[in-house]
């Protein structure tokens, strides 16, 4: 359901960096991709045009693309969204990106193991992490998503 809505929502001449994991992957099978499971994949009308990119990588076809989004899960267990598993996504790239642009998606059952502790963004840098902290919405099936708090 989570993979629905995301391919449902993906508009045509918008850059995707799908990050890492099973949620990710679901949204990557149903656009028929190969998958970078543990990576960032960036597609781009529906097409894999760069598979488990750098950092470096980002930047550039940031350069190259007038409007970008970034599609991350929730690392499970824990609750981060950034600093874990995602390095490709430096403070410099978040920026860039600003956080509108990216979406958050998660199974119900990884927010409820949470227990009401927050997501966690630990980019490396304290000033970014403190101007995201707040709220952000999260993904959670098709048409169902929840406000979920972020420090």
């Amino acid at each position: 359901d989570i993979a629905a809505h995301v391919t449902a929502e993906m508009e045509d001449d918008v850059l995707y960096l799908i990050g890492s994991g099973k949620t990710t992957q679901a949204i990557m099978d149903d656009l028929g991709l190969d998958n970078t499971l543990l990576g960032v994949d960036a597609v781009f009308n529906r097409e894999l045009i760069a598979a488990d990119v750098t950092a470096a990588d980002i930047l550039t076809l940031l350069d190259d693309h007038s409007e970008a989004v970034a599609i991350l899960s929730i690392m499970g267990g824990q609750g981060h969204i950034i600093g874990r598993g995602n390095q490709q996504f430096s403070p410099h790239i978040l920026r860039c990106l600003s956080k509108k642009n990216v979406w958050l998606v998660s199974t119900k059952s990884k927010l409820t193991a949470l227990q009401g502790r927050p997501l966690i963004i630990d980019s490396g840098d304290p000033q970014l992490d403190k101007e995201w902290a707040g709220t952000m919405q999260v993904v959670t099936g098709y048409h169902d998503q929840v406000v979920y708090p972020l420090m």
